[in-house]
């Protein structure tokens, strides 16, 4: 076993294989009223429609948002829609055992305090970066937030890219336990398109037989274990608060660094 606090990698994939824990996801996508979210369901599929859209950016507040086996969560964004951010509100732990998807070239942000897990069949199908969380909330230049524990703040009337993901203490583990393969064949886990950023941070951050993929671009893992501000860098990579507490970072079993002439780590 290896542990670390942080961990970034570019030019993927990072793979880390060990026992497997089976987990039933819970089958639940629910907006929460907040946003003008609609999710309409079909057997295990869910499709999200509509949002607040502010500029190129897209709002979506849900309830809860579970993704069961061969089920999937389909945001049906508009093209031109650059970075789509969802938040859960309820008191439930999203377990992803399925699909996510988003249209066009769109950047995912998903942030549940309460915790995340990536499940033995979780993938992503996203022409941008994705971006998962337990923090409180995303933070906007201008002081401007997007809180899922303060559901009912003032409405975003403009923003721009997330300077930071703001933390309360002892925020929700992220895990991972994906081996999803992908249309070739190939074992690769939660993988984003070439030259995208896969960036996980929670919490603890727990690899439980899970796998990751982002060739060209970069697989950034981190948290904290108490109250703080992660700052999101303008390439996508992550800045942690002096001072403050890290949480762990834990490959369970080996790790396995693909396409890299000479691998290394960076610690804290």
């Amino acid at each position: 076993m290896k542990q670390t606090t942080w961990l970034s990698r570019s030019l993927f994939p990072l793979a880390i294989f060990g026992c497997l824990f089976p987990l039933t996801a819970k089958a639940q996508v629910t907006a929460d009223g907040t946003t003008s979210t609609k999710v309409n369901q079909n057997g295990n599929n869910f499709t999200i429609e509509q949002g607040d859209r502010v500029g190129d950016n897209l709002f979506h507040s849900f309830e809860q948002f579970s993704v069961p086996t061969i089920g999937s969560a389909a945001f049906n964004n508009a093209g031109d829609i650059a970075n789509i951010f969802s938040r859960v509100t309820g008191s439930n732990i999203s377990n992803i055992d399925g699909l996510i998807r988003a249209n066009g070239t769109a950047n995912l942000f998903l942030i549940n305090p309460n915790g995340i897990i990536g499940s033995e069949n979780a993938r992503l199908d996203l022409g941008g970066s994705f971006f998962a969380s337990t923090a409180d909330s995303f933070l906007f230049e201008g002081n401007t937030e997007f809180s899922a524990t303060n559901p009912q703040a003032p409405p975003l009337l403009e923003v721009d890219i997330p300077i930071g993901a703001n933390f309360r203490d002892n925020p929700g583990e992220l895990v991972n336990r994906s081996f999803a393969q992908n249309s070739a064949g190939d074992f690769v886990g939660l993988e984003v398109a070439p030259g995208k950023n896969l960036t996980l941070v929670g919490g603890n951050i727990n690899f439980e037989a899970g796998e990751a993929t982002a060739p060209g671009g970069r697989v950034e893992l981190g948290g904290l274990s108490e109250s703080g501000i992660v700052t999101i860098n303008e390439d996508g990579s992550l800045s942690f608060p002096e001072g403050v507490a890290k949480a762990k970072v834990t490959l369970d079993g080996a790790s396995l660094f693909a396409n890299i002439p000479h691998p290394s780590a960076t610690q804290m």
